[in-house]
């Protein structure tokens, strides 16, 4: 028996009637209900046929890439166009070995912008082998953002900073008009 199609339009590969004895194949009422077994079931085995699919940022259907982004720990904005979440989502490993840091902070920040990114921070860690009584002494952290963009606004720059940058550390952001651009000048 040939595969059959169904009313969802998806084949099974199985049939369940095939798989009767043929003695029982022959009663067109069972034979019917088999039909309409594969019809609901047809669904979950394309999916499971396809499944290396489903977990390549690459190929996935769109509507499951937040889905896969929760499995790496990627933190996509719905906003972002699919081909962006895609790449964020594939380059999501090395972003997020380099999570915290400047170089880090400045390569989430270019694969967003599509443009060059000048971060700089306050840098320097201090240490003491005694307790400090007075930690409103020491140097606020705080990190510095030059973005020469003309495809994100100031907001979503501030909001893709404040999520990629450390908690302790506070920020300021520029954005500027890439060199070379004229789109912008009136």
């Amino acid at each position: 028996m040939a595969m059959r199609g169904t009313a969802t339009g998806l084949n099974t590969p199985y049939p369940l009637g095939t798989l009767l004895p043929p003695v029982l194949q022959e009663d067109e009422l069972l034979m019917r209900l088999t039909e309409a077994v594969d019809e609901l079931i047809a669904p979950a085995i394309s999916a499971l046929d396809c499944l290396a699919a489903y977990v390549d940022p690459a190929l996935t259907p769109p509507d499951f890439l937040s889905w896969l982004s929760g499995w790496v720990g990627a933190e996509l904005d719905e906003t972002w166009p699919a081909e962006l979440q895609r790449t964020a989502l594939s380059r999501s490993v090395e972003l997020h070995r380099d999570r915290g840091t400047v170089e880090g902070l400045r390569r989430q920040l270019m694969l967003l912008t599509g443009g060059e990114i000048a971060v700089t921070d306050t840098g320097g860690v201090t240490w003491s082998a005694e307790p400090i009584d007075h930690p409103e002494s020491q140097p606020v952290p705080h990190v510095t953002v030059v973005a020469y963009s003309n495809t994100i606004t100031l907001a979503a720059l501030s909001s893709a900073v404040a999520a990629a940058k450390p908690a302790h550390v506070t920020h300021e952001v520029h954005l500027e008009q890439p060199p070379g651009d004229v789109t912008g000048a009136q």
